[in-house]
């Protein structure tokens, strides 16, 4: 007798991190959605902010406060520029940091971009049960991060384990 496991589509949220994107020219956003997607996700919205930390912050915590939000993918602003503010609008939202999601992300870009993986600042982790991943800006980090990390977190059948199994026990006190 086998008991296969049903995958459990997840509610996410895409925040796009840009002072020059449109969604008509914003290649990095609907390659999230799309992924999000193709993996059985349900993607509930997706939207454009300027790379300003209370605008991003602003964002963030309307989606980490809704309980139908599982999940927050964000992408840009995680470089080295005067601009560049995600990692600091979203640290002080998060309860916890999941410092192995950047140092793995970097492990895997060093493949493709080699040490130019250095001036990333991706970060990864969870706020009032809510799941963050801050990605950066490109569709080749998105990539990256989402098939090398992301989409096997966010399937419960994903062994030894998964962020997914965690969900229920992350409200713990």
């Amino acid at each position: 007798m086998t008991t296969e496991k049903i995958f459990i589509p997840l509610n996410i949220a895409i925040l796009v991190v840009s002072d020059s994107r449109t969604d008509a020219d914003d290649v990095s956003g609907k390659t999230l959605v799309e992924r999000a997607i193709d993996a059985g996700h349900h993607v509930l919205e997706k939207k454009i902010v300027a790379d300003d930390i209370y605008q991003i912050r602003a964002s963030v915590s309307k989606w980490i406060a809704d309980h139908e939000v599982n999940v927050i993918i964000t992408t840009g602003g995680t470089g080295v520029t005067g601009r560049d503010g995600t990692p600091e609008a979203v640290k002080p939202l998060l309860d916890k940091v999941l410092d192995g999601f950047g140092e793995t992300f970097r492990m895997l870009s060093y493949q493709d971009i080699k040490t130019s993986t250095i001036q990333s600042r991706a970060i990864a982790g969870v706020a009032n049960a809510t799941y963050l991943f801050c990605l950066p800006g490109s569709s080749g980090a998105c990539r990256t991060a989402w098939d090398g990390l992301i989409k096997e977190q966010l399937d419960h059948r994903t062994r030894p384990c998964n962020l997914v199994q965690l969900m229920p026990r992350l409200m713990e006190k």
